[in-house]
């Protein structure tokens, strides 16, 4: 498989860090409880912003997502305000659509000037390269998860769920999300062992075909910074659930951060 399509910003503002962060699942488990994790996404980005190159967002941003033709979901009013405010600055944004966000179309796009990306894209900021993406579906393994987002990303799979009640469309997504696992696509949320992490193995047969500096993934909700070789660098970004991290690159290295209380 190759490589996709580069961009990237060749020389960096020394005073500036581009930052990385997934998996913020707002929706879930109560409305009361999102709007918490929330409130402390906002002001984390209300404090990046000061130094932002750009900020990239990894995917599974809400839990659910579904674009009618007309409407979008009610709710998440103040983090997509707050991403357009800081997209209206100049700071770019780059959004990685999740298994969680699959059936997101183009509201970002149209609505916040942000660009989407359904697969890993590669980037270059100050000579280094970035391969970053979501991570579902990649690497060894995960069979029925592939064979699940085959069903979910069909153009009919997504016909005929838009004729649901959205009441229920949402109630419905809502619950398999978090009673089948094999929809979420989640392991468990413990390191499985370097062998066994699967977005590491991915990264180390990209190494085999092509240099690469930093591989960065969300998805596991885990956070991990593994070494792949001498010059080489997998970040998974955790999650925004438990973890509260994110990854910052401050033009020579990039790095796990955590948002304390």
């Amino acid at each position: 498989m190759s490589f996709p399509e580069k961009s990237g910003i060749s020389n960096m503002n020394k005073q500036k860090n581009i930052y990385f962060a997934s998996d913020q699942h707002f929706g879930i488990p109560t409305l009361e409880k999102s709007r918490e994790r929330e409130v402390k996404f906002i002001q984390w980005l209300d404090e990046i912003k000061q130094d932002a190159e750009a900020i990239f967002l990894l995917g599974d941003l809400f839990d659910f997502w579904f674009e009618y033709k007309t409407v979008v979901p009610k709710g998440f009013v103040r983090v997509l305000g707050k991403l357009a405010e800081i997209r209206d600055s100049g700071i770019p944004i780059y959004f990685f659509v999740g298994n969680h966000d699959l059936w997101m179309k183009d509201y970002f796009e149209t609505e916040l000037n942000i660009p989407t990306y359904r697969d890993p894209k590669e980037f270059i900021f100050n000579n280094k390269t970035f391969l970053i993406g979501h991570g579902d579906g990649l690497g060894p393994g995960d069979k029925g998860y592939k064979r699940m987002k085959k069903v979910f990303t069909n153009p009919l799979s997504r016909w005929l769920y838009k004729w649901l009640h959205p009441d229920i469309g949402m109630w419905l997504a809502q619950y398999l999300s978090t009673q089948n696992k094999l929809i979420s696509g989640e392991e468990d949320v413990k390191f499985l062992g370097e062998d066994n992490e699967w977005l590491v193995q991915y990264a180390k047969r990209k190494l085999e075909s092509k240099h690469c500096d930093f591989f960065v993934f969300g998805h596991r909700h885990y956070p991990m910074e593994i070494q792949l070789n001498k010059n080489s660098k997998y970040i998974n970004t955790g999650d925004w659930i438990s973890h509260f991290t994110y990854a910052v690159f401050d033009g020579k290295d990039l790095e796990l951060k955590k948002v304390e209380n």
